[in-house]
């Protein structure tokens, strides 16, 4: 993969918004190690807090070294200390650290802060400007509080899961944990909404997120489309219920295309552009409706015409023409700069005694914020540097 990527030595530069804010995150797996990495590649000192035995998706489905994929996702330019909350000695540091920073983050089980004295009462107690952030499965009161948060079970009681799949078949999660994705991208937005409030009132507080409700907001549309036709969304694989052409997938001489063409006009181009006009007016293929009735022997015609064209050609001809697809690519097909992907979205990620390996950075272009190479901290790496300032 070639690029320029910036160099370690740029790492801190003066201009990116949240520098000088320092967070502490006491967090594993995904949501808040995720939210706090945003807030670093944003300037911002994030101190990661973890066990002797350490964050737990260092060694996820990982056995060569501490950094496994999870980890390396999500924890670049991180400082990473070591304290054993089960001490009242670690305790004490930790509860400094706390309050002397300006955002907490934390995915424990609900309560397991609390009675560690570093709640969010008793932190907001002693420190009122302080942005606290938590995270968890299913709320952090009432009967399903208890419940072990994790992504799968957000998917499945939310209603995704039950959109997802083929129909007349058992319902498919998501290829990749997206509801711990999306939680950590709503608590980073929800720090930066708090920490905007509190540069005007000079009052912290608290962001509360939960997997479920997060699960349950990203299918909004599905929500909407349910109270308006009462009638229950169903899993129909690829492909819309309600429109055709519409995120169908073809088939082309080297791979696959998703398309939608389901107005009227966008389904006249796109048989122009495959040199087949006459389908606008087969009473089979004339409207929206007949089509969606006729889908499968649309998808069969439409195989059949672009059985000679590449996938690359037919996605360039039909952008043209203003007609939505896009080339379904395997991630080693995924490059910087092709089909719209920014040049400088993968990123240098370092972790000792390994060869560096580029991952998508900030997904956003801010003026004045380069996304920037990182290092991966070893188990403990500042722990020594962070406690020794403590004393100061």
């Amino acid at each position: 993969m070639s690029q320029n990527p910036t160099s370690s030595a740029d790492l801190h530069a003066s201009d990116l918004p949240l520098q000088g804010l320092r967070v502490i995150e006491f967090g594993q797996f995904i949501a808040v190690p995720a939210a706090a990495q945003v807030l670093a590649d944003l300037g911002a000192e994030v101190i990661k807090v973890e066990s002797p035995a350490g964050d737990a998706a260092r060694q996820s489905g990982w056995a060569k070294d501490a950094a496994g994929p999870m980890f390396s996702a999500y924890n670049r330019g991180k400082k990473s200390v070591v304290l054993d909350l089960r001490s009242e000695q670690d305790r004490d540091k930790a509860l400094k650290l706390a309050t002397r920073a300006d955002v907490v983050l934390q995915n424990a089980r609900p309560g397991s802060m609390e009675k560690l004295g570093l709640g969010l009462d008793r932190l907001l107690a002693m420190a009122p400007s302080l942005v606290y952030g938590q995270v968890s499965g299913f709320g952090q009161q009432g009967a399903s509080s208890i419940r072990p948060g994790f992504d799968i079970a957000a998917q499945a009681e939310s209603g995704m899961m039950s959109l997802n799949g083929e129909a007349g078949r058992d319902p498919v999660r998501v290829g990749f944990t997206v509801v711990d994705v999306l939680a950590g991208q709503t608590l980073a937005t929800g720090v930066m909404a708090a920490l905007i409030r509190r540069g005007v009132t000079g009052r912290g507080g608290r962001v509360d997120i939960s997997l479920i409700d997060v699960a349950v907001a990203a299918i909004a549309n599905a929500w909407a489309e349910y109270r308006l036709t009462q009638v229950m969304p169903s899993r129909k694989g690829n492909g819309q219920p309600t429109m055709a052409p519409a995120a169908d997938v073809l088939k082309t001489r080297d791979g696959l295309v998703v398309l939608s063409a389901y107005t009227e006009d966008h389904f006249s181009k796109l048989c122009q552009i495959i040199g087949k006009p006459e389908l606008t007016s087969d009473p089979r293929f004339s409207s929206n409706k007949e089509r969606v009735h006729h889908r499968e022997l649309l998808m069969q015609t439409l195989e059949s015409a672009l059985r000679d064209m590449s996938s690359d050609a037919l996605c360039d001809l039909l952008a043209k023409g203003g007609v939505v697809a896009g080339a379904v690519r395997t991630l080693a097909q995924v490059e910087p700069g092709r089909a719209g992907v920014s040049k400088d979205l993968f990123v240098e990620t370092f972790y000792s005694g390994r060869q560096a390996i580029f991952i998508p950075g900030l997904p956003m272009n801010l003026d004045g914020v380069q996304r920037m190479a990182g290092h991966l901290p070893a188990l403990g790496e500042h722990t020594d540097e962070v406690l020794a300032a403590l004393e100061v």
